[in-house]
């Protein structure tokens, strides 16, 4: 299966409102639980989050980017500076890690149709490629271990995975650099032809 990856760019905000659907994803989300303070999420989620998510599509501010099957939007990544995600920020399970300038990838979604056929990878690869584009040094994410001894053997149900899923992650060149909790880890990609930046530790 082909599939095309490319910013979300004021021409495709149509097929991204189409790929979200009326629940915006999932319960009106709009994917602004990580970009806004979690006060003006709880006060804006449903039209008010989809409001920015569209003026942010609409501005060219690129919130992150979208996958094409046979020209049809079937997923949706979202990257960027990880101080464009106020939420993240101010998170104690997720918190920097150092002061490393660091691009962050927070959620995916994907069309129900297109599920497990590699439209999670693909993502991954175009936002790397992307943010490598536009100067990122330091690509950060935050999935789940389905590998993990607590969810050995069990399957994702409903948005559990929306933050990634670590052995995707690990296809696509990423090591881990910290475990959040049980279930989740922190996972850096390093920029290969960046010079000055620490190695990553992949034990």
């Amino acid at each position: 299966m082909d599939i095309d990856v490319h910013p979300a760019t004021a021409d495709r905000w149509p097929d991204l409102e189409m790929l979200f659907g009326q629940n915006g994803a999932c319960g009106g989300c709009w994917c602004m639980f990580w970009r806004l303070k979690r006060s003006d999420y709880k006060q804006l989620q449903g039209e008010g989050t989809k409001a920015v998510l569209r003026d942010l599509t609409l501005k060219n501010e690129i919130p992150g980017m979208l996958a094409y099957v046979d020209g049809q939007a079937a997923g949706w990544i979202s990257i960027g500076p990880r101080q464009q995600y106020l939420a993240l920020e101010n998170s104690r399970i997720l918190k920097r890690l150092d002061d490393q300038p660091v691009w962050s990838i927070v959620c995916f979604f994907t069309k129900k149709n297109f599920r497990r056929q590699g439209i999670m990878l693909a993502l991954v690869k175009g936002a790397v490629h992307y943010a490598l584009e536009h100067q990122a040094q330091i690509i950060e994410a935050y999935p789940i271990d389905m590998q993990s001894p607590k969810l050995a053997g069990q399957r994702l149900s409903g948005s559990s995975g929306y933050m990634g899923l670590a052995s995707v992650f690990r296809q696509a060149g990423f090591v881990e650099t910290a475990r959040a909790s049980e279930t989740q880890l922190m996972m850096r990609y390093i920029c290969p032809q960046c010079p000055g930046l620490p190695p990553v530790d992949s034990d």
